[in-house]
């Protein structure tokens, strides 16, 4: 069966708004014998906020229970819907306002392709250093900035500007200056890095010099040295997902190109089989941007089954392109003597289920990052927050368990992960570039591969792996990872770091274990390939890795391996260059 967007009214000239018209052939659908399709013209379709599909959902990573931000709005909203696919037909989407672009809720064997999607005004201002000089013993610099960036000059303050609703006639959104958070990106150079913003220091004028160019006068005197580099600069409120995957199974995005993304990624939650395939994360070039997510680009939270990533371009993020994991829950009391009162310890993330009955648990002490002994229990009893509403607390939960607390769970002391919600992980064939952060996050006990992939200029760790019970409650350790056939270049080190945050090491008790790293190519400056603490085996083997300046110069000082607390190590049949540091330090 298929349904046709244009028969309700959308328009693909994009004169008009078609938010209506896909929202009212999207409820049709749900209606109709399946499996549906819901058909796009090849054109241009705007979609605005104002009579967009509105949902109270709480999401990981984002805004936590923050009762300002529960309503999400939602362009494209796949509800209790099976074996549907929404096929753009080479359409593009222009989105408006704070929205989240498209979502599969409680739904089956779902399907996005083969369309683009773009935000008109992105909530990351791009702010392009085009010259640079003194006049008169005063330093200027003039900034270009693209389009889709409103904004208004107030005497040495400049003000931006989210665009003008046409229901309320005030902008989405607004700051000052240099917002709440830059990183700065050189084209030339291709690398994108976290900085502190010079621009509005010592500010002594602002003038609009039109055609979206802004000059900046200063105190000082010394000219400015950052010509040609651009100035990411935005806010810091994560309220929206870019795109959302819940408690939805088989879902599929394929032959997109996700040109922004805004106020955060995709967040795959709860879900079962994720797949990503030919999706492009990158600015659209005829934009004059250069950043194409507010934040991360995926986020893989509590998801089981399968997460599978291929043949998709990552560039310009402002967080890290991939992270899989689950949640890391404290424990906060003990109300009985099979049930524990568990806590959400992140502001970022609340509001949602993380067990149900017939679950199962791992307890996890602290301190050591592994767990006590008699360790599993199933979970037959839960009382916490739907996900949907605020009826019940939003950062608590109690949770019975088929058997007695065991021995050694303490209240502030222990967390327990979902270990049913835990994924096989395949990330292959993509690349990585312009990020300012790590490239991979992955934290799963399921096998995972991470096979011919290109990273190109990481900022930080080209692949890391952690289990964190301190800071981000991200859970769980690796039992089975296999890093095979990539290349990493210009890379910052260590390229592949492994840091969970045990206090307590022992190298007899592991937080991870079996990790490979085999046939990959290691292009790199005077840094460390491998830095990796607790870990239960790790081989080394069949790599290449080069230096960057050649041979002929001073040997690099950095080791090539690093490893703290960890036991079966493996470095051999690897090639090097000479001049590099192939120490392998332990301790």
């Amino acid at each position: 069966m298929v349904v046709d967007v244009d028969d309700y009214g959308a328009d693909p000239t994009g004169r008009t708004d078609s938010t209506p018209a896909v929202t009212a052939a999207l409820r049709h659908a749900k209606k109709v014998h399946r499996p549906v399709r819901i058909a796009f013209s090849k054109g241009t379709y705007q979609l605005y906020p104002e009579r967009a599909e509105t949902r109270e959902l709480y999401v990981s990573n984002t805004v936590g229970a923050d009762q300002r931000y529960r309503d999400k709005k939602i362009g494209l909203l796949v509800e209790d819907m099976h074996d549907v696919t929404i096929d753009g037909g080479g359409a593009k989407f222009v989105y408006h306002g704070l929205q989240t672009a498209f979502a599969s809720i409680r739904s089956t064997d779902v399907t996005f392709t083969n369309f683009s999607f773009d935000y008109a005004a992105p909530q990351v201002i791009d702010a392009t250093v085009a010259t640079t000089g003194v006049t008169d013993g005063h330093a200027h610099r003039v900034l270009k900035i693209p389009a889709g960036s409103p904004y208004r000059v107030n005497g040495t303050h400049i003000t931006w500007l989210g665009e003008t609703s046409p229901a309320t006639g005030q902008p989405y959104w607004s700051g000052v200056d240099g917002l709440q958070y830059t990183q700065i990106h050189d084209p030339r150079a291709g690398r994108t890095w976290r900085a502190d913003n010079p621009l509005f220091n010592d500010v002594a004028a602002v003038t609009d010099l039109g055609g979206r160019r802004i000059r900046i006068d200063y105190t000082t005197a010394a000219r400015p040295a950052d010509a040609g580099l651009v100035y990411q600069m935005r806010l810091i409120e994560r309220t929206e997902p870019g795109a959302f995957i819940w408690q939805s199974k088989n879902v599929t995005m394929r032959s997109m190109n996700a040109h922004y993304l805004q106020t955060f990624g995709v967040v795959g939650q709860f879900s079962e089989n994720i797949s990503i395939d030919r999706v492009n994360f990158a600015p659209d070039p005829r934009s004059g941007r250069s950043t194409s997510s507010f934040a991360d680009f995926l986020q893989m939270s509590g998801v089981k089954g399968k997460v599978s990533i291929t043949r998709s371009l990552f560039d310009g993020p402002h967080d890290d392109p991939i992270n899989i994991h689950g949640t890391y829950l404290e424990v906060v009391g003990k109300p009985g003597p099979s049930t524990l009162t568990l806590a959400y310890q992140h502001p970022q993330t609340a509001g949602f289920p993380q067990f149900a009955p017939g679950d199962r648990v791992e307890f996890t002490t602290k301190r050591t990052m592994t767990p006590p002994a008699n360790t599993h229990a199933k979970v037959t009893a839960v009382d916490g927050p739907s996900g949907m509403d605020h009826s019940k607390p939003l950062t608590t939960m109690a949770v019975t368990f088929d058997r007695p607390i065991p021995a050694g769970v303490e209240i502030g002391g222990t967390v327990v992960e979902n270990i049913t919600a835990t994924p096989s992980v395949v990330i292959s064939g993509n690349v990585f570039r312009n990020v300012p952060t790590r490239g991979i996050l992955v934290t799963t006990r399921k096998p995972v591969l991470i096979s011919g992939n290109r990273f190109d200029g990481m900022s930080m760790a080209s692949i890391y792996v952690s289990a964190d019970a301190y800071q981000w409650y991200e859970s769980g350790p690796v039992a089975d990872l296999t890093i095979r056939g990539n290349s990493f270049t210009r890379p910052s080190g260590p390229v592949i770091f492994v840091e969970p945050t045990n206090q307590v090491i022992d190298p007899a008790a592991p937080v991870h274990r079996d990790i490979s790293v085999e046939h990959n190519s290691f292009d790199i400056g005077d840094v460390t390939v491998v830095n990796a603490k607790s870990v239960g085996g790790f081989a080394f083997t069949g790599n290449t890795v080069r230096r960057l300046d050649g041979s002929h110069h001073p040997p690099y000082t950095s080791p090539l391996f690093v490893f703290h607390g960890s036991s079966g190590i493996r470095v051999a049949h690897n090639r090097y260059h000479k001049g590099l540091n192939t120490s392998v330090v332990t301790d």
